[in-house]
């Protein structure tokens, strides 16, 4: 399966606080917050949604087509993004703007705190996924966070090029009017929340849930330490629990992780239950580094995992998909 990732592409500064954010507010000042946070480390990484499941799937075997905007500063990142299975050639680059810029700070809790600058990102708009589609046609085009104008330009084409689509807006709901979220939901092979994104998707549309499994055809929703529930019109919801962590090191793109290796299953023809097992197995194995690429997705690791998990049986099933033979 040939999949085209759309979304932002980013450099992470990922800082960790050693205290927890609720101990600094005060009840009834919360309307002149003024706060600072002495970190104790900075880490520079790799990120941006549309690249970190890029890099997942390229990690897990498959040739993603990359597709966003960056800046003149993207060289050092796409040589490192090629190496590692991704397609670029569909990757923009901006004559004046820099790559975006994800700046996030964790407490002790794993609670965060988070500021992105798109830069370049706003010129993903101006991305036409026809060439690209002409060219080497994708099976799927996954719309993720971006410049809004862009994710809901990208949906309209994959319809108009008559291309099943996944939808997962994540944090740009916060920013989508209803007609867009709608836009961007109705009549997705695939939608993907977390159970927080979930709740504000019926807010900023107005539908329930219902409705929402009405106009979709698979609805997977992460719900962190619990797994992920995968809901189908019609049919009995499916709770796939998650692989326990001894250590959470750094939560952040470990919910990309968990697409890549949910869609990685997918494109293999496995069934919901083990893309599930396999897309919270990669999503471990973001939560043990920090950073959300600096995971290296070892065949056998995964395998590991998932036997510890799930069973001999749910590993065997995923042994094709992980390059290990049947």
């Amino acid at each position: 399966m040939r999949i085209a990732v759309s979304g932002s592409i980013a450099t992470d500064h990922l800082m960790a606080f050693p205290g927890r954010f609720t101990d600094q507010l005060i009840p009834d000042q919360l309307a002149h917050l003024s706060l600072s946070f002495l970190v104790d480390d900075l880490e520079v990484r790799r990120g941006g949604v549309a690249a970190n499941i890029a890099y997942g799937l390229g990690r897990l075997g498959l040739t993603p087509l990359l597709v966003g905007s960056v800046g003149p500063d993207f060289g050092a990142y796409e040589v490192w993004l090629k190496d590692h299975g991704v397609d670029t050639s569909a990757v923009r680059v901006s004559d004046t703007a820099q790559t975006a810029r994800f700046v996030c700070i964790t407490d002790q809790d794993s609670n965060q705190i988070a500021a992105f600058y798109a830069g370049a990102m706003s010129e993903a708009r101006e991305i036409d996924l026809a060439p690209p589609a002409a060219q080497d046609r994708p099976d799927l085009v996954l719309v993720c966070a971006n410049d809004p104008a862009a994710m809901i330009r990208h949906t309209r084409q994959a319809r108009g090029l008559g291309v099943p689509f996944a939808a997962d807006p994540s944090q740009q709901l916060a920013r989508l009017t209803g007609e867009e979220a709608t836009e961007l939901v109705n009549g997705a092979t695939w939608l993907f929340t977390n159970e927080y994104e979930a709740a504000l998707l019926a807010e900023r549309t107005g539908r329930s849930r219902e409705d929402v499994l009405a106009s979709v055809g698979t609805w997977v929703t992460t719900l962190g330490e619990r797994g992920v529930r995968i809901e189908q019109q019609g049919k009995a919801e499916l709770l796939v629990p998650a692989l326990p962590c001894d250590r959470v090191t750094d939560p952040t793109g470990a919910g990309d992780g968990f697409r890549a290796g949910f869609l990685a299953a997918v494109a293999a023809g496995l069934p919901l239950i083990a893309a599930g097992r396999l897309g919270c197995a990669v999503a471990a194995s973001v939560l043990d580094t920090v950073g959300p690429q600096g995971y290296e997705a070892d065949p056998g690791r995964l395998e590991e995992r998932v036997r510890a998990a799930y069973g001999t049986a749910a590993a065997e099933q995923l042994r094709p998909v992980l390059g290990l033979g049947a």
